[in-house]
This record gives C-alpha cells, structure tokens and sequence, in this order.
C-alpha cells in the first residue's frame, strides 16, 4: 500500500483555518474551540504538529508586525490591541497548552487506535487462518467420514464400494488440504486399506469354500438323485421300445430324446448355492491387479479339499457319500468354470479330477482287495456307474473311470463264477435222479419260464394234463435257474458301461463255458462213478440231454441279450462237453449192466473138455436173457438209440465174456465139443435178440463164430493166406486165434489115444503158423 500523501498547510490554508474558527467572535460569548478538533486531527494524521506550529508561529509574527505597524498609526488603537493581543496571547497559550493536552490526547488516542488496528489487523488475520482450519479441519473430517465408511463398508461386505471410495479419496482435487502432512499420510495409509479389503474378501471367499465344503454332499446327492431320475425314465422307455435296448443313458440317441426337465441342482427349493462371495473377490483382485495370486490360492485351497473329500482307508459303506461329495465337488467347478471367464483354465480343472479320479480307484481297489463276495463289487459299481454318469453330462474325461470298472469287472466276474461254481457242483451232487414232479398249472409256468427247452416239448408239456413228471430232474432246473441269475448278475455290472462290450460278451461266452463244462458236465461226470442205479443214469442221460437243447436256446438267447450292437451268433463250447459226459455216461450204463452180466457169469458152469455136445444153452443165460430185456426197457427211459446203444454193449461184452473163455488166460485148455456147446449158448441169445426185435445185436457175435468157424471147420490154412484173411476172415484177431489153437493143442497133448494127441500136435502146428504172421506182438 503506497505511503499517504502529507498534507502541506500554507500561510493561506493556515490563516483560513483560524479564520474560520473565529476566535474571537464579537458576537459570541463562548469560545468557538470545537472546530480545532477536525484541525488538529488532521494535522496529527498528518503528523504536521511542527509545521503547523511554526505556521502559528510565523502568523502571529505576522500578525505582531501588523498590529505593530498599526499600534505605530494608531496608539490607542495599537494599546488597545496590544491588551487583545495579550488577551489573545493568552488565550493562544492557553490553546498551545489545550493543543498541546490536546495533541498528547490525541497522541495517546492515536497509539490506542494504533494499537486497536493493530490488533484487529491480527484479529481478521487470525480468523481468516482459523477459517482456513476450519476449511480444512471440515476437509479432513469429510476424508476421514469416507475412510470411516471404507471400515464400515468392509465390514458389511461392500467390497467393491470400499475400493471405489479409496480411489476417490486418490482422486481428490488439489486443495490446500492436499500440501498437508495429514493428506500425505493418508495417502500412504491407502495401500493398508486395499489390503484390508483383499484380506476381507479374501476371508469371505475362504468362508464361502468351507460352505461349499459342507454343501457339496448335498449338491451331488441331488445331482445323483437327478441322473437316477433319467435312468429309470430311459430304462422304462427302453423297455417298451426294442430298438432303443442297445443304447444307455447319455448315448446319441438317449440325448436326442430326453425331454431335459430343468431342475437346477445349484438353485432349487431344498439348496440354493450364492457364488457371490466367488465373484466379488474375483472382482476386487482383478481391480487390484492381482488376479494370478487369487488364482493360484484358489486352484491351492481346491486341491486341499479335493484331497480331503477320500478318507484313509476308504470304507466301502461311504463309497455312495464319497461319490456324491465328489460329484458336489465338480459340478461346482464346471458352474465355477462357465461363469468366471478365464479365471479358472479347464487344465486346472482337469488336475483336479484326474487327482481325484486316480486316488478314487486306488482307494475302491484297496478296499476291494480282500473282498470275495461279488455283491460287494457290483454295489460298487452301482456307486460309480452313477457317478461316472452325472458327471459326463459335465463333459469330465470319465474313460479311465470305464476302464477301471473293465477291471472290476473282471475281478468280479471270476468272484461271480466262483460263486457259482460251487453252487452248481451241489446242485448236481445234491440230485435225486428222479423227474420232477408237477401238481399245478403255476408250477408248470414258472418251470417253463426258467428252462431252455424246444417249442415241441414246450407245447407238449404244457398239453400233459396234470399232475405229471417232468422230463428232467431238479438239477435241470435248479442249474438253468442260476444260469440264468448267473446272466443277470454278469450283465447288472455293465449296465450303463460304455466300453469293451465286444469283451463282455467274449467273457460271459467263457465264464458260462466254464460252468457247464468243469461244473455241471464234469460233475455230472464225477458223479457217475456213485451211481449204480440204471433208472438214475437213464435221468442222467435225459439231463444232459436237455442241456444240450439248452446251450442252444442259451445262444440264441445270448445273442439276443448281446450288448453289442455288431458281431455275429455267440457261441458256447459246452455242447461237445456234453456229447462227451453224455458218451461217459452211457459207458456208465454199459458198465453197470456189464457189472450185473458178470453176476450172471459167475453163475455159469462151463466143461471145458466135455465127452459131448449140448441140445441147449446154459442155464444161467435165461436169467441173463430175461434180466436184461426187462431191466434195459424198464429202467432205461432214454431215446431208443441210447438203449440200443445200451442192448448192443450188452451183446458186445457178453461176446467178448465168451471170447475170453476162447483165448483168455482164464481156461488152459477145451476141446471143440466146448466150442460148439458155446456156439450153441450163442444161437440162444441171437434167437432172443431176434425175438424183442433187435436183430443187429447179433452182429456182436461175428468175430467169435468166424474165429471159431477155422478151427471147426479145419480153415486154418485159408486164414494163412494173405487174400483169404483179409477177406474172409477180417474180424479175426491172430492172437485170439493162436491161443484158441494152444488150448486145443494142450488138450490134445493130454490125450492119450493116438488121433487125439495127433490132432493136439496139428493144432500146435497151426498156432504156430499163426503166431508167425505177425511176429513180435503179444497177446
């Protein structure tokens, strides 16, 4: 402010001033002093008390001068003004000393107001600074207000609202408030509060993963309950519909035919999962720049959970809990994976399924290792199968999943063909031989229903008025019966398996050849040797022969059953089994009647060396004769070719009996009348043989009246021709023969009479020659 002007007080301005005061007015009878107020006020500001002064001073010179020039003129009037001058004079000190009261007055006022001035100029100084304290205090409290709310906003959960604000406060407009240490500090303590916002959405995301913990159970319990739903609802459509029984849930065609009903397992009435938490943490982080590390904490924390869901060791009893935390697990993953972009990668994903997938089997393996009941194995895969179904419709790789139920399969289909061998083994050894016996039309259909028979014998039976016995025994039906829970038990386990199905056919084509080859024919084999009875080994026989009708239907009706859709007619191998059990048996049947033919030889009593030849037969050939037609038609209830079978073994070893008597070792020596005697038991028995209509039986006879004939007829030496034997005499053995001729030798040589022990040395001769054709085998 530039300084103030002073003002300069003239002779004129003076000698104006006092004029106008009027000292000394004639008319007024007071002083006029009030005026010299503004006056000396103004000299004061003006700080011209000496000039003004010496103005006085130089006026009343000058006004001594002019009174004295006028006192000169005129003395009167000059004493007379000498006396108003003194008056005047003394009315000027008295106004000098009132001027100068006046000025020390005024003086003293001044330095007050001064002072005063002063004070306001401080007082208006220290308001405007305690109004820009105010300003900024006001400032401040409105920063802290937001970072009061940041805390407030943290705590209530508005994430998102808090970081808004901290960059509010970042952004503020420069301001007084900006240059200030508070300003600066709370720029600084910014950092702290975005980690105090990452600390708490972090610590709400790590609550919101130990709910999802919690309810990951329950999400794969409904999510099963869903998938078991579309099971059931496909099965029965591919029940009504043949052309649909290839295909399984999840297959071309099933998806092209699902009516999708939509029943969120996320969202629903019984479970509703918020992933807010998820994606308000995913938020801030991706606002702070640190998306990776939330990424690689949550792919951390996931892997830790996953690896807590499988306990050590795995109780086959949680195996269904195990599956539908698992299952929880990962369609939250799959929702998780769909909704957040790019934080989570499908490898990330994939790592923890794999590492779930491969400690899931190692931990069923483990379980499974000591089990030996297949129930066990196939409730297992009851487990997984549903799991693996839920969660290929979430596009998880599940062919290791597959493969290892290929794997249990087979562990279970030996575990399951164990079972049933042994149940199979006592049904046969358990087998009265006997036919079954039907007394209701119920009997008959359920009977019917389980049996693999031909439409003929099906139609025929059920024609049989009632009661009635059936063809076969109780180990028939008992054993097409867990054949055929053997089937269904073998394709329970891969129900809803999508792989290998050309081996499962392979296998169950093996596991049923095994079966009936090693467990029923083997041990309807085995059994033959306890069986003397002619009527149970006739049972037998119609047993095993309805088995082999059997593994005819069976193939058909496996083929029919294939659960692959390409590949020709499965094929059983038990059938040739069976033709031979059924040819063991059969030997069996002609074992026993041998048995009991060998009773009636032991009754015979040959002469071997007889005077004379017999009229007729041995005795004991009657019993034989009556024994056999009524026994073999009685008890052998089979098809006419296997009593044939049985009549022609008969007639064979009743030959080979009396060939034995010819050559064996048994009778040293016999004469021809015993030979004819034994042809004369031969006649007998074809006569009887031709009698019950069997003529072909007595073909069982040609060897042993052809290698009789030679002797008898004396034909050795046509025998010793090359051209003849092998014409002729093809059914006669030498060495049979040879010893025939030893034993009339021998008894030849023990005659005494010249034409016998001649004729015993012929025969000797002739045995000789025999022996010769064919030198170096034995009898």
């Amino acid at each position: 402010m530039p300084p103030r002007k002073r003002t300069l007080f003239t002779q004129d301005s003076i000698d104006q001033q006092l004029q106008q005061i009027h000292l000394l007015d004639q008319s007024s009878s007071s002083e006029n002093l009030e005026q010299l107020g503004p006056i000396i006020k103004q000299i004061h500001t003006g700080r011209q008390q000496d000039a003004f002064l010496r103005s006085v001073q130089a006026l009343v010179q000058s006004k001594d001068a002019e009174i004295e020039k006028i006192c000169g003129e005129n003395y009167q009037d000059f004493i007379s003004s000498v006396s108003t001058l003194f008056t005047v004079k003394s009315y000027t000190e008295k106004m000098k000393d009132n001027i100068s009261s006046l000025d020390s007055s005024v003086s003293q006022l001044g330095r007050g107001l001064v002072e005063k001035k002063r004070a306001l100029l401080q007082t208006k100084k220290t308001a405007a600074n305690l109004d820009e304290a105010i300003d900024n205090l006001q400032a401040c409290l409105r920063v802290l207000d937001v970072v009061h709310r940041v805390g407030e906003m943290i705590r209530e959960g508005k994430y998102w609202s808090a970081l808004r604000s901290l960059e509010d406060i970042q952004n503020l407009p420069q301001t007084s408030l900006s240059q200030t240490p508070f300003y600066r500090h709370l720029l600084s303590s910014l950092p702290s509060l975005r980690v105090q916002i990452k600390d708490a959405v972090t610590a709400s995301m790590k609550e919101w993963l130990l709910k999802i913990r919690e309810n990951s159970g329950e999400i794969g319990r409904l999510a099963l309950e869903t998938m078991e739903t579309r099971t059931r609802r496909w099965r029965s459509r591919r029940d009504k519909d043949p052309l649909l029984r290839m295909s399984r849930v999840g297959s071309a065609v099933e998806l092209v035919t699902y009516e999708k009903t939509e029943f969120n397992v996320l969202d629903n009435d019984r479970l509703s999962v918020d992933f807010k938490p998820l994606y308000q943490c995913i938020h801030i982080y991706t606002a702070l720049d640190s998306l990776d590390e939330l990424r690689r904490s949550y792919q951390a924390d996931r892997k830790i959970q996953s690896d807590l869901i499988l306990p050590i060791p795995l109780p086959l009893g949680s195996l269904l809990a195990v599956t539908q935390e698992i299952s929880g697990f990962f369609i939250v993953e799959t929702h998780v994976l769909e909704s957040t972009g790019t934080f989570r990668s499908e490898r990330e994903v994939e790592e923890l399924w794999e590492g779930v997938v491969s400690r899931l089997t190692i931990a069923v393996q483990s379980a499974l290792r000591a089990e030996s009941d297949p129930d066990s194995f196939l409730r297992v895969k009851e487990g997984l199968i549903g799991f693996i179904m839920t969660l290929e419709s979430s596009l998880y790789p599940t062919t290791s999943l597959h493969s290892f139920i290929i794997v249990l399969f087979e562990k279970y289909a030996q575990l399951l063909e164990k079972q049933f061998s042994k149940r199979f083994e006592d049904i046969v050894r358990q087998d009265d031989c006997m036919p079954m016996y039907i007394q209701s039309q119920q009997e008959i259909k359920t009977v019917l229903d389980v049996v693999w028979i031909n439409d003929a014998e099906r139609v025929e039976i059920t024609k049989t008025s009632l009661p009635q016995n059936l063809p076969w025994s109780q180990t028939f039906y008992l054993c097409c019966e867990d054949i055929r829970a053997f089937i269904q038990k073998f394709y329970a386990f891969v129900e809803g398996v999508s792989q290998h199905h050309r081996n499962i056919d392979d296998l169950l084509s093996k596991s049923l050849d095994n079966l009936l080859i090693n467990h029923i024919s083997e041990t309807i084999s085995q059994r033959l040797i306890a069986t003397p009875n002619l009527s149970q080994l006739a049972q037998v026989v119609t047993n095993v022969e309805h088995f082999q009708v059997a593994i005819s239907e069976l193939e058909r009706s496996l083929t029919n059953l294939r659960t692959a859709q390409r590949g020709g007619t499965i094929r059983l191998k038990a059938s040739s089994a069976f033709d031979v059990t059924l040819t063991r048996i059969v030997a069996r049947i002609k074992s026993v009647i041998n048995s009991k033919l060998d009773d009636f030889f032991e009754l015979s009593e040959y002469n071997w060396v007889p005077t004379s030849k017999e009229d007729g037969p041995n005795m004991y050939l009657y019993e034989l004769v009556n024994w056999l037609t009524t026994v073999v038609d009685s008890q052998l209830l089979i098809s006419p070719s296997y009593v044939d079978e049985a009549y022609m073994g008969a007639a064979e070893y009743i030959a080979d009996c009396f060939m034995d008597f010819l050559a064996g070792r048994n009778i040293a020596m016999m004469n021809e009348n015993a030979i004819t005697n034994l042809l004369v038991d031969c006649d007998f028995l074809e006569t009887e043989f031709q009698r019950i209509g069997r003529p072909q039986l007595c073909s069982a006879f040609n060897e042993l009246r052809t290698t009789t004939g030679i002797v008898l007829s004396d034909n050795v030496q046509d025998y010793l021709v090359p051209g003849k034997r092998q014409s002729t005499y093809s059914a006669v053995k030498h060495k049979r023969l040879q010893a025939l001729l030893e034993k009339l030798a021998q008894y030849g040589s023990s005659r005494r009479d010249v034409a016998g022990r001649q004729l015993g040395e012929k025969r000797r001769k002739e045995a000789d020659a025999v022996g010769r054709l064919f030198p170096g085998e034995g009898r």
